[in-house]
């Protein structure tokens, strides 16, 4: 009996420790915040190729989702990332497999560029260039 509230102790306490290691959501507002307030903050764009020609947020790394398990190495560890992509769903996910993975310090945009865009605030890429 001991051995199993042991266990489920231990349970427990590894499931509070991912909780807390999780993902914050922040919204573009709380996102530009985070820019100007965060050192080394860096921004994963998890989109494809063709969405972030279209417009970017300056200085993003550009890891599309489909590849950021192979490409795990490229991203930055030991400091903080700001993931996002076009409305949230794609950089959820994301931002949940890095935190699986050990990154802490991980914030998912879940408006994403598109409520980056409404908000006014400033893009790069082609599209903003016309």
């Amino acid at each position: 009996m001991k051995k199993i509230i042991a266990v489920v102790l231990l349970v427990l306490l590894t499931a509070s420790l991912a909780l807390a290691a999780g993902v914050n959501t922040v919204n573009s507002t709380q996102a530009r915040a985070l820019l100007t307030k965060t050192p080394g903050l860096v921004l994963l764009d998890v989109r494809t190729p063709d969405e972030f020609r279209q417009a970017h947020l300056h200085g993003a790394l550009l890891i599309p989702v489909s590849e950021l398990q192979n490409r795990l190495r490229e991203v930055p560890r030991g400091k903080p990332l700001l993931v996002y992509c076009s409305v949230g769903a794609r950089s959820a996910s994301a931002a949940k497999f890095l935190a699986s993975q050990g990154f802490n310090n991980v914030y998912h945009m879940g408006d994403g560029l598109v409520g980056w865009y409404r908000n006014g605030y400033p893009l790069e890429g082609a599209a903003v260039n016309r």
